[in-house]
Parts: C-alpha cells; structure tokens; sequence
C-alpha cells in the first residue's frame, strides 16, 4: 500500500510544512535527482552539476529550489537558459517558457563552491568537513549543503550520483555502488539510490577507511550483490578495526531480528560508517548508519544506538513522515526497538527499561504532546522515549500477537510511502478489533504522562 503525500502548497517558495515552511517548495515534485560531484579534499571546493526530473503540480511561469551559499554558473529548464536569482537559501527560477500543469520537466544547474552546512537551531546540519575527509548529516534541514533540491520529507525521489575524488580515500554515497573507475590520482564512484528517498536522507562520506564485510554475504562491488542475505558492510579507520569488531559483532543477528518484527530490510544494503572524528551523535541516512570514533571503545558500550540507527532503516527512512510534527513515529519506534533488543539479547528487558523511563518522564514537566510536540522540542528526550512508552503501552493493551502483527504490518504496507499518525492509529484500531481513541489520544495529544 503506498500512501501518497499532500503535495507542497503549489507554486509557493514553502513547503507547508507546519514546523519548517521555510524547507521544500511548492508548485511541482522531483521525480530523480541526477548529481555529478568533483571534491577536492583539501580545499573543501566542490564543482558540480545537478540535474533534477520534476514534475509540475500545476503550471508554472517560475519555481523555486532549496539551495546553499553556492556560486551558480547556469541554469536551464528543458534546455533553455532560464532567469534565476539567490535569495536566502532559495534559488528562484524563472524559465523561458511557462511549463504546463502535469508537464515532466528537467532543470539543470551547474554550481560550484566550498560546501558548508546549513545553520539552524539545531546547529550546522549539513556538508561537514572532518579532519581528514568530509561527512553529511542532513536531518532536518541540511540536504541544501550540497545540491538544489526540494528539501521536504514528503517529496521523496530516486538518485543518481557520481563523486571523483582523490583516489586514497574511500567514497560512500547513500545508495548501490554501480561502477567506479579509477586514475593515477582520482577515482570516480556512481551510486544508485533507486527508491523513493527524501532529501535529508542522502549523503555523502569521505575519509581514509577500510571497506570491511559487517556481515552477511559477501559484497561484489560491480553488481552490488551478496549470495545471501542483505549486503553488510563498514567503513572503518584501521586504528579502530579491532573494538569495532567487537562492538559490531552481532549486527547480522541484529539484522535477522529485526526483519522478522519489521518485515524484510527494505533497501538493497547496510552501510556502516565510522567516522575517524568523534561526534555528538550517530546519524541515519538511507541504507547508512555513520557512527564517531568515540561510540567504538570494544566493549559495546553503545549497542543500543547501533540497533536505533538500524531501526530507522524502516521507521523514518523506508516510512517517512509526511510533516515533521509526526516525528514521534521515527524516534518512538527506533527507541522502542532498543528496548526489544536488549530484551532479545539477554539485556534488561523491554518491561524493566519502560518501567525505567516512565520513572524519568514523571520526573520532568510535563508540558510536551508527543503526537504534536512543537519545532523547538522536536529532538527533545520526551520525543524519543514517550513515543516508545507509548508503543510499550499499546502491546499491553492489545497483547503481544497483536502488537507485533500490527507493527510488521505498518512497515510492510507503508513501505517506501509517507506517512502520519493517523494512519497508524487507524491501523492499530483494526488490529484490536476496537477504537483506541481514548489510549492515543492519552499518550500522544495530552501532555500529562499517562499511568504504565
């Protein structure tokens, strides 16, 4: 079942978004982005063109793109020069001829620059250079670091994308490497992201990492096929090779696991990055993972982060939020999936851990609706572990083959789709043969924590 997203308030510079307006646009959506990236490392200069496959919502006599601090050289729509002018983080267009409502339509833009993140409340999100190679991290707002796009959740396209570089490092793109063709000094990588992927989700990771099998079968670079099973890999510093194998040790039983909950992985690999820097927090992008160098110390300390950036491969990647005011339906399940893990792998179990949280939550005002929390608290702790209370609540009330029905289900029919709060609530009604009106309405609408 595919669920299809209201489109962006049409012809407008404003995605409608009821938290972030301000990022994604309306008038049309992008069907594939095609982006051809020249880094060179040291400088951080990025020159590159993008050429983006819409179509129109409604005609069109100009349009807009997210777009960063970048010096544009061109821009044609359907091959024609088109009028275009930077304002903010928009790159306003105006082509030759007005296209019609329903049209397919191609806008070329050739741009080059030093790419930097974007800033934002949360911080600089975005494009970031490392000490020695460069990372992506685009959740919220960051996707406009590095190529024009429509930088909503609910615009979700294919990707094609092609990255020289100098050949000593490695080059990990979100998607399934196609080719690579390589030179004295360059290499030049192709990925291909063929399902429908938001904009904040690709990302790009460069560093000086060894390319290691995590698990499952064995990767074929050309065909990006494993004889079995989903293809797992990393990319590692060496220094780090050693406590990263310890601490990833149980990732191709993390992934079976998690397939029998959730339904089968839904994209074409698993890619973890471990960056030789040190970050706040691990990061997700579409079939990616990047982790710091200070969550890898051997002793598996931070497990539970490994197994909530793998759950985000079904909740918020394959099933996106159509408005981020859903955000609760990524956090709540990637945490609540920490909690069956530990349970599974002999840790504390699901039951101790809520027992734990809700203890905490009680602790702390209560002045956040989880199911509507606000832009300024959408990554606030509430998020996160209320929406896994709440989950663990839901399995008490409607008993665990239920439970666990209705979550395969919510992955498997909403695959690759959009989605809201209200279809999964409607999903959970028929699961338990009766209105939970009151439950959701408790535990995601009322600020007041609901008793366990």
């Amino acid at each position: 079942m595919s669920t299809k997203a209201a489109a962006p308030a049409p012809g407008a510079e404003t995605s409608g978004d009821t938290y972030l307006p301000g990022h994604g646009n309306g008038g049309y959506r992008v069907r594939h982005y095609e982006l051809d990236l020249d880094y060179r490392i040291g400088p951080n200069r990025l020159a590159a063109t993008a050429v983006l496959t819409c179509v129109a919502t409604q005609a069109l006599s100009r349009f807009s793109f997210d777009f960063g601090e970048f010096r544009v050289a061109r821009v044609l729509v359907d091959g024609r020069a088109a009028k275009y002018l930077r304002r903010g983080l928009k790159l306003q267009i105006r082509p030759a001829r007005s296209v019609p409502a329903g049209a397919v339509f191609r806008v070329e833009v050739r741009y080059s620059g030093n790419p930097r993140p974007v800033r934002s409340r949360w911080g600089d999100i975005g494009w970031d250079e490392l000490t020695d190679g460069s990372l992506v991290a685009s959740q919220p707002v960051g996707a406009p670091s590095w190529f024009p796009c429509n930088d909503h959740p609910s615009d979700k396209a294919a990707y094609r994308v092609t990255v020289a570089a100098s050949s000593p490092y490695l080059v990990l793109v979100t998607g399934n490497l196609v080719s690579r063709y390589c030179s004295a000094s360059t290499t030049k990588w192709v990925y291909e992201r063929p399902e429908p992927t938001a904009a904040y989700l690709m990302s790009v990771q460069i560093g000086r990492y060894d390319d290691v099998e995590l698990a499952g079968g064995a990767w074929v670079p050309e065909s990006g096929a494993a004889p079995d099973g989903v293809v797992q890999r990393a990319a590692v510093p060496p220094r780090l090779r050693r406590p990263f194998e310890r601490d990833f040790a149980r990732q191709g039983r993390m992934m079976d696991v998690l397939q029998q909950w959730f339904g089968p992985y839904p994209f074409g690999e698993y890619v973890v990055v471990v960056t030789d820097d040190e970050l706040d927090d691990p990061i997700e992008a579409q079939g990616m993972s990047i982790f710091g160098a200070n969550h890898v110390d051997g002793r598996r300390t931070h497990e539970r982060l490994v197994v909530h950036e793998l759950a985000h491969q079904w909740f918020g990647n394959s099933l996106t939020v159509a408005d981020w005011r859903h955000i609760w339906l990524n956090e709540g399940f990637a945490t609540y999936t920490e909690w069956l893990w530990s349970e599974e792998s002999g840790g504390e179990s699901a039951a101790s851990l809520a027992r734990f949280w809700h203890t905490r939550m009680r602790s702390l005002p209560a002045d956040v609706a989880i199911g509507d929390p606000g832009v300024a608290r959408m990554f606030d702790e509430r998020v996160y572990k209320r929406g896994a209370l709440t989950l663990h609540a839901l399995r008490g009330e409607i008993g665990n083959p239920a439970f666990f029905a209705l979550v395969k289900a919510w992955a498997v029919e909403h695959r690759h789709a959009t989605v809201r709060t209200a279809e999964f609530t409607a999903l959970a009604d028929s699961y338990a043969g009766r209105s939970l009106h009151a439950f959701f309405a408790a535990w995601l609408e009322k600020p007041a924590l609901p008793r366990l």
